[in-house]
């Protein structure tokens, strides 16, 4: 059966889960996965000791600490639909990995804890999504624990994010009085079932909430409770407008319990029903702007994240790559636009987190992963003629800088490598001094410098130290040529090269690099550099 790349294209719903950490990410993910038929059972919840596991976490470092550290895709189908699931890092050590793959997703879902709401985290993935103009779905999570009054949620949606929530359902109590939802729009009760998280079975059908049965499920001051709340945040906000949401001035709100199973395929269904398909994509074409839609018969993509050793018995990179255009082929030709090299693609891979399977073909909104040696990295354009290119993603300045050393001397030239490697995928940033022969590695924050020791440990068999750096600050050198050349010859003490040999002005603070920017009016000094 052969269809068109657009038909296929508006089967993709390609989208990303983001939150806190702790706001219970991970567990509706797994059971997004559930409700979908992708698996059987809820890795994370009904496991024990050492399968204890869920499926979108596969590095050792997570399953210790029970954490997401990297984005994974996971891919299935449902109900005519091919559903993208990219589930990023919660933690905001990490929040690079997460922007880098909201650029690769059409929608997000926030999911906020009932009883904590709008949290610092939560606020910060909010505005990459505003700066991507990417249409956020609210999930309110964990209402089977005492939670906060659905108004004041909604309030902070409102006030805190300055988007309109049209809630689709309303909830009937919290906590150890939480009996279910109110489907706002068919006038139908879904009952919630108190039960164990290993409980396989699910929860009553739904009943007319006028009709004769829900007696069952509430008492009369509760149904009149519900039905009191259902009518005036019917009258007082604003009805769920599609269009309002994908211009990402509303956001639909559901209610559930991820760790019950609760209001999960809800969610499903309005991911499905509101979320968009794939849309045209800016692009450059030989140096023109132009856009990219996702029927054009040319295939084309762009590189978002890469990992390296998601199989440490073969040592592989593979590169996340979201197609924006045309019907991919297994072993088609693909040109990167920068190095203009042609590379078959022969072993495309399809995800399932830690699972995968060859993908033969695959569309705009499609994710997959080709088997790489360094060959491809983030921010790379691939396309069939390799004359496209898509904005660059960001690399931002780093917070922390450490110096680090192999405790063995004879493996130096091995840490290199393994650095160089990590730095590729954008675990940690890279920078080489002029003068000297240190490594200095800049992150985010302290959790990456020990998720990359673990790593270098676990993958590369190198022992490393990290000790303090001279250096407090970095800073890509922008401005014209001669300029930076000179400023470049003047300060050599203090500058490095990134990964791709950028200057890079490595300052002990941030009042120094204030002081040189003065005396240097035309270099400039920029926090951000954009990869290509």
């Amino acid at each position: 059966m052969s269809t068109s790349p657009a038909a296929e294209a508006a089967r993709r719903r390609t989208f990303a889960i983001i939150s806190h950490p702790d706001a219970g990410k991970t567990t509706l993910t797994e059971n997004l996965l559930l409700a979908g038929g992708a698996i059987r059972a809820a890795g994370a919840v009904r496991a024990r000791g050492q399968t204890r596991r869920t499926q979108s976490d596969w590095m050792k470092i997570e399953r210790e600490r029970g954490i997401s550290v990297s984005a994974s895709v996971m891919t299935f189908d449902h109900d005519g639909l091919m559903f993208n699931l990219l589930d990023t890092p919660g933690h905001e050590d990490f929040s690079e990995d997460t922007y880098r793959t909201l650029t690769a997703a059409d929608a997000a879902i926030m999911v906020l804890d009932a009883a904590k709401g709008i949290e610092p985290q939560t606020l910060k993935l909010f505005e990459v999504c505003r700066l991507r103009d990417i249409p956020i779905i609210t999930f309110i999570n964990k209402m089977d624990r005492e939670a906060q009054d659905p108004f004041e949620l909604l309030d902070e949606v409102s006030s805190k994010l300055a988007l309109d929530p049209a809630p689709l359902y309303w909830p009937a109590g919290s906590g150890g009085r939480f009996k279910g939802m109110l489907d706002l729009r068919k006038d139908q009760f879904i009952p919630y079932a108190k039960k164990s998280s290993t409980d396989e079975e699910g929860h009553p059908d739904p009943v007319a909430f006028k009709g004769n049965a829900v007696v069952q499920y509430l008492d009369p001051e509760e149904k009149a409770e519900l039905e009191d709340n259902a009518m005036l945040v019917t009258e007082a906000g604003k009805p769920f407008d599609v269009q309002s949401f994908l211009e990402g001035h509303m956001t639909p709100v559901f209610f559930g319990s991820a760790l019950r199973h609760f209001g999960v395929a809800e969610l499903l269904g309005g991911i499905g029903a509101y979320a968009p398909p794939p849309k045209p994509m800016p692009a450059t074409k030989n140096g023109a702007e132009t856009h990219v839609a996702p029927g054009d018969s040319e295939v084309s993509g762009f590189v978002f994240k890469v990992q390296a050793n998601m199989d440490p018995n073969h040592r592989d990179r593979i590169a996340f790559l979201r197609l924006t255009s045309g019907r991919f082929t297994r072993g088609m030709k693909l040109k990167a636009q920068n190095t203009g090299k042609a590379m078959s693609v022969n072993a495309p891979i399809m995800f399932f987190a830690s699972d995968r399977e060859l993908a033969e073909d695959a569309f705009a909104g499609d994710v997959i992963g080709i088997p790489n040696h360094g060959v491809l990295r983030v921010g790379d354009s691939l396309s069939e003629s390799g004359t496209l290119r898509f904005a660059g993603l960001p690399n931002f300045a780093p917070e922390i800088l450490r110096r680090v050393r192999v405790k063995d001397p004879l493996k130096a030239k091995h840490l290199k490598k393994a650095l160089e490697g990590l730095a590729e995928e954008g675990v940690t940033q890279l920078f080489r001094p002029m003068i000297g022969s240190d490594f200095i590695v800049g992150a985010v924050g302290q959790l990456q410098f020990e998720v990359m020791a673990d790593r270098l440990a676990n993958e590369y068999q190198l022992e490393v130290i990290f000790e303090a750096s001279p250096y407090a600050e970095a800073r890509w050198l922008g401005g014209d040529r001669a300029d930076v050349e000179d400023f470049v010859n003047k300060h050599k003490s203090a500058m490095g090269q990134d990964i791709d040999e950028a200057p890079v002005f490595l300052g002990k603070s941030a009042w120094e690099i204030g002081y040189v920017a003065e005396r240097y009016p035309k270099v400039r000094f920029e926090r951000t550099k954009e990869r290509a």
